[in-house]
């Protein structure tokens, strides 16, 4: 999966941000291993964790960025703290990939989390896990083209409609 660096944070930003604002209550039924290990599975064949990859660094570059527009004066010791923390927190990814598994885990039974890890073990599921990102960058490459070629039709339409009514804009 290619992404640009922006692409994945965004990305990631929102994934994790759905994994977080939508915990799974203590009412509702906590998804079993089984399940989770299959939804792990499948967030691995799909090379998913990619996503999430610039999480740690950004959110430590972002806290630094904080510091250094009040502390410009510590920036060797602002950019080394960094470093070490960029190696210290680099684990918990794995947590996040856990918790997002268990959201997987959430949303589909421990079977079909069972089926479709084995989809993406099979000659198909590999495809679509191969060419997938390509058809949604292209997509969203014609669907930036469509919405631009509308704004122009509609720009024109809202020029029409309002030189009818005498305005000339």
């Amino acid at each position: 999966m290619r992404f640009t660096a922006l692409a994945r944070l965004s990305w990631a930003s929102c994934i994790a941000a759905a994994c977080l604002a939508s915990p799974l209550t203590a009412a509702a039924q906590q998804p079993s291993a089984a399940a989770v290990t299959a939804a792990t599975e499948i967030i691995d064949a799909k090379g998913s964790m990619i996503l999430f990859e610039p999480l740690v660094p950004g959110v430590i570059e972002q806290a630094k960025n904080v510091f250094m527009q009040t502390s410009p004066n510590l920036s060797k010791d602002l950019n080394e703290v960094a470093a070490n923390l960029r190696k210290q927190l680099a684990l918990r990814l794995g947590n996040l990939k856990t918790e997002a598994a268990k959201v997987y885990a959430s949303r589909f039974t421990e079977q079909e989390l069972k089926d479709i890890a084995a989809f993406y073990k099979t000659p198909l599921g590999k495809k679509m896990i191969e060419e997938e990102p390509k058809a949604v960058d292209g997509t969203l490459r014609m669907a930036q083209d469509w919405a631009n070629k509308l704004s122009e039709e509609v720009m024109g339409l809202f020029r029409s409609e309002m030189k009818k009514k005498g305005h000339s804009i």
